[in-house]
């Protein structure tokens, strides 16, 4: 077992598209994450979005909890500070945040079980500069699942339908400034302390894959199978990407989910909030979760259950106190 993660270039996966995957396959196998460099989506995108979400955090307290949609387990418009708690924890996040989810037409077959979005009237370019974003993690995302595929020895086409109108979210994250951060630390030598107040406290995702932009602030670590805390450090503009519980439920286990977490700021950044753009890709909601096959060893069990994505989700959101 390696824990150093793969820093690749989306490039390769047309130039030597084997060599890609199988870099890509040993990361993820290994520690559950990779960074990928190159992939695409145009920095003068990313800069807009980013001015759109510190527009809207920067906004009163009382405008954003507008847009608090009851009902919808968080999953469009806004979510206060102090309401989500990792799983297993007793001390909420610090943290507020912003859903995109995906425009369905009218009389779509999962417009029951995916709300329509809703817009902040107060910033200018938010919803258009906020689609064509998460139209760019979309495609992003088939690409890292192609060649997912290929390291899993499956159709490179496989995922296009497992995630085709999937119950994908683009998340604008916000960390306010800490005025006293060193009272809100947690222990950094316990995989998932449970009663001290973090940026974000130690978790898997739930989703398929998350592509993450804006993590060059410090504080995004990952727990190595041996027990260990290292960071996870992009440079700038590119993508950390990661494997959710749904595909590695769908590999048995192959496909590593990892616990991850972001550490509260050193004393010397603490005045400084931090930001992310976080997509959660999904499948859709009537994919079965199953182990595939070759996945599971002659005469042994699956180690999960077969079970709908949206059944899945909806228990993962009760579970983080979103739902």
């Amino acid at each position: 077992m390696h824990d150093k993660i793969a820093a690749l270039s989306l490039t390769d996966a047309d130039r030597d598209p084997t060599g890609f995957a199988g870099k890509l396959g040993r990361s993820f196998g290994d520690t559950g994450f990779a960074i990928v460099a190159d992939h695409g989506i145009a920095q003068a995108l990313i800069d807009r979005a980013e001015a759109q979400a510190r527009a809207f955090f920067a906004l009163p307290e009382e405008v954003k909890r507008r847009y608090a949609i009851a009902g919808t387990g968080g999953a469009r418009g806004y979510t206060p500070f102090g309401i989500e708690t990792a799983k297993g924890h007793t001390a909420h996040d610090l943290k507020e945040f912003w859903h995109v989810g995906r425009d369905l037409p009218k009389g779509h077959t999962f417009a029951a079980v995916m709300s329509p979005n809703v817009w902040p009237v107060e910033v200018a370019d938010f919803r258009p500069t906020l689609l064509e974003l998460y139209d760019a993690f979309d495609r992003v995302g088939v690409q890292i699942l192609s060649a997912i595929a290929r390291f899993l020895g499956i159709d490179e086409d496989y995922f296009r339908d497992t995630v085709r109108d999937g119950n994908s979210v683009l998340r604008l994250l916000h960390y306010p400034p800490q005025p006293s951060p060193t009272d809100q630390s947690e222990p950094t030598d316990q995989p998932k302390p449970t009663g001290k107040h973090i940026r974000a406290g130690a978790h898997e995702d739930i989703n398929t894959i998350t592509l993450l932009l804006g993590a060059e602030e410090a504080g995004l670590e990952l727990l190595t199978r041996d027990g260990r805390w290292i960071p996870v450090s992009p440079k700038s503009g590119e993508l950390v990407i990661n494997i959710g519980d749904m595909l590695q439920r769908l590999t048995n286990g192959r496909l590593h989910s990892t616990s991850h977490r972001v550490v509260n700021p050193s004393p010397d950044r603490a005045a400084h909030a931090r930001s992310s753009m976080p997509f959660f890709l999904h499948f859709r909601p009537d994919f079965l979760i199953e182990a595939l096959p070759g996945t599971v060893e002659a005469g042994e069990a699956p180690q999960w259950p077969p079970i709908t994505a949206h059944d899945y989700l909806a228990e993962r959101l009760r579970e983080i106190k979103l739902a």
